[in-house]
């Protein structure tokens, strides 16, 4: 057929011995290149990581950006930021679901393509999935009981509770 794009497959070991900038989503042998590098993108990551590492005691948590984390045996995804519960030690690719996944759109991105990332952190146990719209500041949350829109502009999480009012986060992108 004319047009159509046939994926590379490329085996796991070699995926996992190969650095990308940035690094890539892999599932099922295709290497997906993720929408990252735009000012707003990048901003809101940074603000949502220096909120939590400036209450990692308080909260108990750990707070990294651009994380490997193998969701199934054959899938690894590359969150924008991964919370996770306790202070470490920490393995290089993390194996066991983290508290919580944020994903903060890029222009780019397609509603099929989150929905697709979204459903591998839930199925993998995530118990909680930010997405997050820097450019109209909206976000949602996905649970393995659902999703539903922020319309209170907080985000909460149970046990342990986190409560982050989204106020607070965008504040840092109008300085």
């Amino acid at each position: 057929m004319i047009g159509v794009k046939r994926a590379t497959l490329v085996p796991l070991e070699e995926y996992l011995r190969t650095t990308y900038r940035p690094d890539c989503d892999y599932v099922d042998g295709e290497v997906l290149e993720r929408n990252v590098g735009e000012h707003p993108h990048s901003n809101l990551q940074t603000e949502f990581v220096v909120y939590f590492r400036t209450r990692r005691k308080q909260w108990n948590v750990h707070a990294v950006v651009e994380q490997r984390v193998q969701v199934a045996a054959r899938r690894f995804r590359i969150p924008d930021i991964c919370v996770m519960l306790g202070r470490g030690p920490f393995p290089p690719i993390f194996r066991e679901p983290p508290f919580i996944c944020i994903e903060i759109l890029s222009k780019d991105d397609t509603l099929a393509s989150m929905l697709d990332r979204i459903d591998d952190y839930l199925k993998f146990g995530v118990p909680y999935v930010w997405l997050v719209n820097p450019l109209n500041r909206r976000a949602w949350v996905y649970t393995p009981d659902g999703s539903r829109e922020v319309k209170d502009g907080t985000l909460r999480t149970e046990n342990p509770e986190i409560v982050i009012p989204l106020a607070d986060v965008f504040a840092g992108l109008d300085d």
